[in-house]
């Protein structure tokens, strides 16, 4: 038996106890040929496509935190794609990019609530000592590494934005 008990693991491929996202993908790409599931299949293929280029970029293979970040990526197209679509009248393209966004939702980590958002937007106020709409840049830069891929970017924008303008009535800064 050696330290990191490798010799206990059944499973070929997981050294490291938890499987990485990465791996989790291509093992779903395996179940979605079985079950003939060709709309999932679709778009775990593309989204192994879009981490091994991303890998490819970097020279090296993505942490999980970086495979969300691509999953992120796919998500605001998707979301884009979807709101285009509904202005062109495209409802069959609509159903379709939703139904791709569902799969990769999937793969992604519990959102944040509005009401935990803005608890860290309060404090990040705070710790910038934002005093104005004028200083968004600077709050979101302390925001976006914390909840990326845990909550909306509009969203978390439209809070900062609103608390900032609410704040800054009573200061004189």
């Amino acid at each position: 038996m050696t330290e990191n008990g490798s010799t206990s693991s059944p499973l070929k491929g997981e050294s490291e106890g938890a499987i990485s996202l990465r791996k989790k993908i291509e093992e779903d790409i395996k179940q979605a040929l079985k079950s003939k599931d060709s709309l999932r299949l679709g778009v775990l293929r593309m989204l192994k496509s879009e981490i091994r280029y991303k890998e490819i970029d970097k020279h090296s293979e993505l942490s999980d935190d970086e495979v969300i970040l691509a999953l992120s990526s796919s998500i605001k197209k998707r979301k884009d794609s979807i709101e285009q679509f509904e202005r062109g009248g495209r409802d069959d393209l609509v159903a379709q990019e939703k139904a791709e966004l569902e799969v990769i939702l999937g793969y992604m980590p519990a959102q944040l609530t509005e009401e935990k958002l803005s608890e860290i937007i309060s404090l990040a106020i705070k710790e910038t000592n934002a005093s104005g709409p004028a200083e968004l840049g600077k709050v979101m830069k302390l925001i976006m590494p914390q909840v990326r891929g845990k909550a909306d970017g509009k969203l978390i924008n439209q809070l900062v934005s609103s608390q900032l303008s609410t704040g800054s009535k009573s200061d004189d800064h």
